[in-house]
């Protein structure tokens, strides 16, 4: 039974920080893909960060050079560093797993999502 748990969403200032976490249970695929998808008021849930087994990440034009996706696998814990928030950052944030196609390329849909956990930015 995999389960993804995030933590850490919370209201913060335009211009200020917050680091999501996402704790993973029950995976057991030797190589997968990990991610952060982003759902704005009113709007589709987008994608903005990927990382696989081997490290390869790949990031939305929208939060290149403000976010940072990276994992412990010791801790079976997803993070995602946020710096520079704007207001357009606001909405839920969601991490999910899914199987890693090759080097650099997850596999879509993802096949598990956590319950999101909310980020306002003002």
């Amino acid at each position: 039974h995999v389960q993804l748990v995030e933590s850490g969403g919370g209201s913060v200032q335009a211009g200020g920080s917050l680091t999501l976490s996402c704790a993973i249970s029950g995976f057991t695929r030797g190589r997968y893909c990990m991610a952060w998808f982003h759902q704005a008021p009113g709007k589709e849930r987008e994608a903005v960060a990927d990382i696989d087994s081997d490290g390869d990440t790949t990031y939305a034009d929208s939060v290149k050079g403000r976010f940072t996706i990276s994992k412990d696998n010791a801790k079976n814990t997803l993070y995602l560093q946020m710096n520079s928030l704007k207001p357009e950052d606001t909405g839920i944030y969601y991490c999910a797993a899914g199987d890693q196609l090759r080097r650099g390329v997850c596999a879509r849909p993802f096949g598990y999502w956590g319950q999101g956990t909310q980020v306002t930015v003002s």
